[in-house]
């Protein structure tokens, strides 16, 4: 019989979090550039996606705890392919800019499974080992953006009906297919029924009950807070960077896939292979801080580097994949630390599902922003990472639930 691990969930994310990565070098660009629309319209795409997450990822949270894991993750992976693809067929035959909303809307309601992968780790790893467990979907963040955009900005060079992008959706419906399989045969359930929610929680999208139980905790509230704000502050610079890249830089697609790949690799070397020792030795709470200070630094020089050159956009993209490597994993496990067995999913699935709307919020801005100014929402990005750091400040070093020793704190 098999036994859950994270090697088994970590695939899983990665495989879909490496669909989700093909189409980022060119999707804004395709809908300002090919379907005649504004920057604003074109990062609005990626606004319609995380706005399906933000309402589905408690849905399916809440769903997990009642009936488990697996079976929400099964249907997800599914749907997420079959959506990919829908999204190939609206660019290769020049459909309207709604029939490629229409397909991202569809995608954001499949790939709501990021709360139920966290609570799946929850099940099966101790606290003290939480953030390593965390970082394992902070790692498949990482090497999706290696992967993704550097094959994506690949395919998307060979027109479909004389657009391009059409052949990296394919290629991302196909992973959905090959995920689904693996999902079915190889992922085993974390969740025993005997651990399982006895509640009769509503499924309804938006569940005051479950974010009054989120917040009920201060602890929990300001480290979901604290989520928020670095996503939405990442998220000005996420759906412009393609922009960036061409307006200031003259970078191709695939220039653009492998800078991102680039700091794929840099944020994967981080959560895969620094965040546990970095855990055992501090705790999360000052970790956070510290993240956020180093993309406070990279954001300021990736305004910058659009009047010095290029080594300093490199230079600052990886900084921030650094920061940003530190804050998400030990984030995600500060607040599932504070959070009882039962709750986990309803939990964590609010914290995604706030997450989810932050990255409804950080691209319409970014887009906005992009319009004033290149630089503009690196400014913007960097102003609301100082707002996080400064709620990140009442974060407590000491967990609800057992911790080991007292550990200590790096400069924030």
């Amino acid at each position: 019989m098999r036994k859950p691990s994270l090697g088994a969930i970590f695939l899983t994310v990665f495989l879909d979090l490496l669909g989700f990565g093909l189409v980022i070098p060119f999707l804004a660009e395709e809908a300002r550039d090919n379907f005649h629309t504004t920057a604003l319209v074109g990062t609005l795409l990626n606004s319609i996606y995380s706005l399906m997450q933000f309402v589905f990822v408690p849905v399916w949270g809440r769903l997990s705890d009642r009936v488990g894991r697996r079976p929400v993750l099964v249907w997800s992976v599914l749907a997420s392919g079959i959506a990919m693809t829908g999204l190939g067929l609206g660019i290769a035959f020049g459909q309207s800019v709604m029939w490629l909303f229409a397909a991202r809307a569809f995608g954001g309601i499949a790939t709501a499974n990021l709360g139920t992968a966290s609570a799946y780790i929850a099940d099966i790893t101790r606290p003290e080992d939480r953030a390593r467990g965390m970082g394992m979907i902070g790692m498949a963040f990482g090497l999706g953006f290696i992967l993704g955009p550097g094959v994506g900005g690949l395919l998307a060079k060979i027109p479909v009906n004389g657009h391009m992008g059409p052949v990296a959706c394919f290629a991302a419906g196909a992973l959905g297919v090959v995920n689904f399989l693996w999902v079915l045969f190889g992922l085993a359930e974390s969740l025993p029924a005997e651990k399982r929610s006895e509640k009769r929680r509503s499924l309804s999208p938006l569940n005051l009950e479950a974010a009054r139980a989120a917040f009920g905790t201060p602890a929990i509230g300001r480290g979901i807070a604290v989520y928020a704000l670095i996503i939405v502050s990442f998220t000005t610079m996420e759906q412009t960077f393609r922009y960036f890249t061409k307006d200031v830089f003259a970078m191709d697609q695939i220039g653009t896939g492998v800078l991102l790949a680039m700091v794929g690799v840099v944020a994967a070397l981080v959560q895969g292979a620094f965040i546990r020792p970095l855990t055992r030795r501090y705790a999360e709470a000052p970790l956070v801080r510290f993240g956020i200070v180093v993309q406070v630094c990279a954001f300021v020089a990736l305004a910058a580097s659009a009047m010095i050159g290029a080594p300093l956009l490199y230079a600052a993209s990886a900084a921030l994949a650094i920061g940003n490597g530190i804050t998400q994993p030990t984030t995600s496990a500060y607040v599932s630390k504070r959070a009882p067995p039962s709750e986990q999913g309803a939990i964590l699935g609010t914290n995604q599902s706030l997450a989810s709307l932050s990255r409804v919020v950080g691209p319409a801005i970014g887009g906005w922003a992009y319009g004033i100014d290149p630089r503009a929402p690196y400014v913007v990005g960097a102003a609301g990472m100082l707002v996080a750091w400064l709620v990140a400040l009442g974060l407590t070093s000491q967990a609800a639930a057992t911790e080991a020793s007292p550990r200590a704190s790096p400069p924030s």
